[in-house]
């Protein structure tokens, strides 16, 4: 089963220890869990990145992390998911899942009339070639951290600081730039349902999540 937990508004390296923790401590008997939450601004690397920004006249932060990618930008308007999944139990490969989740999130932009692609090599979701959705995970001993991070009604401004997932030039967009008329909530949970229902049945009684505090 999988219960969905609502974050709110969560520092990033608050949120990177406190996945740490949650995975330390896993048994067998562990649920999966799904966070929803958003950032503050801040300019993230994966293990391999040493990128910096080209510019960075606010002075964001920009943090090394353990997850898989490049550099990419979060701030609020963007929603941040977090898959806690264990996929020895699930017997679903990393692979499937960043597949799945691509899946995931192109099926719930198609319910606002959205055509989301993948692009071969550069995981994530596009439109049109404008980058919305970014993938970055982590997989030890079979157990996920880190996920998806989804362009809402953000500032996008950061991203041109930066070659975004490491392409130089890469576009990004916001869903409610390409559908004006969103209904936030609707688009969010139907979202929610769809990765949670990745790992399992959600719990019954596991709580809906706040969209309005992480959009």
């Amino acid at each position: 089963m999988t219960r969905v937990r609502r974050l709110g508004r969560v520092d990033y390296l608050d949120a990177l220890a406190r996945m740490g923790r949650f995975n330390a401590a896993r048994t067998p008997d562990t649920e999966d869990e799904l966070w929803l939450l958003e950032h503050p601004p801040v300019f993230t690397r994966g293990v391999s990145c040493r990128a910096e920004p080209h510019c960075n006249p606010r002075g964001i932060p920009v943090v090394d992390t353990d997850r898989g990618g490049q550099i990419t930008y979060h701030g609020p308007g963007q929603l941040i998911a977090y898959l806690m999944f264990d996929l020895k139990r699930r017997g679903r490969g990393i692979r499937q899942l960043v597949s799945d989740i691509e899946q995931s999130v192109i099926d719930t932009l198609a319910t606002v009339a959205i055509h989301g692609d993948r692009r071969a090599g550069a995981p994530g979701v596009y439109v049109d070639g404008r980058k919305i959705a970014a993938l970055g995970l982590r997989v030890r001993r079979g157990l996920t951290s880190h996920g998806l991070s989804l362009n809402v009604d953000m500032d996008r401004e950061p991203f041109g600081w930066i070659d975004p997932c490491g392409y130089a030039g890469l576009d990004t967009v916001n869903v409610c730039e390409l559908a004006p008329r969103l209904e936030r909530d609707a688009l969010i949970e139907t979202l929610v349902d769809k990765l949670a229902g990745l790992a399992g049945i959600v719990r019954p009684d596991a709580p809906r999540p706040d969209v309005s505090r992480v959009t």
